[in-house]
């Protein structure tokens, strides 16, 4: 697996040639665009710690990469007690969301990543305060959300910042303003940690047709 920077003067993109098959589904999983030859994610020219994060990118994209398709174990435990750390001392407006969010409440389940939901005046700002593990810099989301950043702090950390009404159309999430209003607050370990409400996260479980999921949210 090698890699290449692609820069014009319109963005810069984060190129990854040669994948092995056991690592093509997490790939596709984590959202790389295939461009025939290369898979790759683009990035605005203005965006910032494009440098820092490319020489972050060419170190820690292959162990994201295996965690994510399951080769190796994820130590979502490390990584989040990190983000605490971090984002708490820094005043970051941030919650949890995704399986770390029903793993913290004692759900016996482990992450493949940490889903953050920050505000859209802290998005940048995380970026900032998890330079040193930063593969994809924070830039603007044409999506549900105005931002998306990516970091590798042992494990995968992907947060989305700025999320409006989309997120919860056509059918509610776990992550959109209606989970934002409805939040509660968990102990894990030492840390207080946002969460959406139980209920919601097994109605949306159920709607993805995770079951195992949502027979361990019962159990």
């Amino acid at each position: 697996m090698r890699f290449q920077r692609h820069d014009t003067g319109q963005g810069s993109e984060f190129r990854i040639v040669d994948v092995p098959d056991e690592l093509l589904p997490a790939v596709r999983k984590t959202a790389f665009t295939d461009a025939g030859g290369h898979w790759h994610r683009a990035f605005p020219a203005d965006t910032p710690h494009l440098d820092r994060a490319w020489a972050n990118f060419q170190r820690l994209i292959e162990p994201c990469l295996r965690q994510a398709a399951g080769l190796d174990p994820v130590p979502w435990q490390g990584a989040l007690a990190e983000v605490c750390r971090r984002l708490n001392g820094a005043g970051v407006d941030w919650w949890l969301t995704g399986s770390a969010a029903l793993a913290v409440r004692g759900v016996p389940l482990t992450p493949g990543d940490l889903d953050l939901v920050v505000s859209d005046e802290d998005a940048r700002r995380v970026g900032d305060l998890l330079l040193d593990g930063l593969i994809e810099p924070v830039a603007p989301a044409d999506w549900f959300c105005r931002w998306w950043g990516r970091a590798m702090l042992g494990a995968r950390v992907e947060w989305v910042g700025g999320v409006g009404p989309a997120a919860d159309e056509p059918e509610i999430t776990d992550f959109g303003p209606a989970a934002a209003a409805r939040l509660e607050t968990v102990r894990w370990q030492e840390h207080k940690i946002r969460v959406p409400p139980v209920e919601l996260q097994r109605a949306v479980s159920a709607r993805r047709g995770l079951r195992d999921r949502v027979q361990l949210i019962d159990t």
